[in-house]
């Protein structure tokens, strides 16, 4: 009577591994082909699985792609934590990420390219960190003359400036582009670019262009 309730308590962890097994032969699919041009039939080969449990664990490919995205955002959550008060040090440290892990910018690209409607999970993440930034902003902490979330999209995008620039221009540097002196010069222009617009004037108290419009 043991070995059964063994056997029993053994099925979540296999179906568990299993399950992080796709997910992360799934990742690989999606950040080389994206969602329109991954096969499911690769990702089971990746990771070792029968297919059939692709369809039992997430449903489809498009369901499966949602899952991806979702632990993609946890992990850059739990990663790179915003900091509201000082979007200098979170952009450095976004910026470190996206330079240490080019599967999550690639299938961040393939993700904007393919999938026009949000998912929830994105939404909340998103509107969670925008709210952050308001709260700074009217603590003083932040520049208030740029809308929290127009604030927060260009500072995002800094963070990803040099590792998506053009293989032209980043040919233009004199050096490999992704050296680690190359990397350090683009990393200090970042946070002197981000501190330049999102610290608040020592000065004025009059109603910020924001609060205007």
């Amino acid at each position: 009577m043991q070995r059964p309730a063994a056997a029993t308590r053994s099925r979540p962890r296999d179906a568990q591994a299993t399950r992080e097994l796709l997910l992360a032969a799934a990742t690989e699919e999606f950040s080389e082909f994206g969602l329109a041009g991954a096969r499911i039939d690769r990702i089971a080969e990746r990771a070792g699985c029968n297919k059939r449990l692709i369809y039992v664990y997430f449903g489809d490919k498009q369901r499966l792609f949602d899952t991806v995205l979702e632990r993609r955002i946890e992990t850059l959550d739990r990663e790179v934590p915003l900091t509201p008060d000082d979007l200098a040090a979170f952009a450095a440290a976004r910026f470190d990420y996206v330079v240490a892990h080019p599967q999550s910018a690639r299938l961040a690209a393939w993700r904007a390219f393919e999938r026009a409607e949000p998912t929830e999970a994105e939404v909340h993440s998103f509107a969670i960190k925008v709210a952050a930034i308001e709260g700074a902003q009217k603590n003083g902490k932040l520049n208030a003359d740029i809308k929290a979330i127009d604030l927060f999209a260009m500072v995002l995008r800094l963070t990803e400036s040099w590792p998506s620039a053009p293989p032209a221009l980043r040919s233009l540097a004199g050096q490999d582009p992704d050296a680690k002196q190359r990397i350090r010069q683009h990393r200090a222009a970042l946070i002197d670019a981000v501190s330049s617009f999102t610290t608040p004037a020592k000065s004025g108290t009059g109603p910020s262009r924001a609060q205007k419009n």
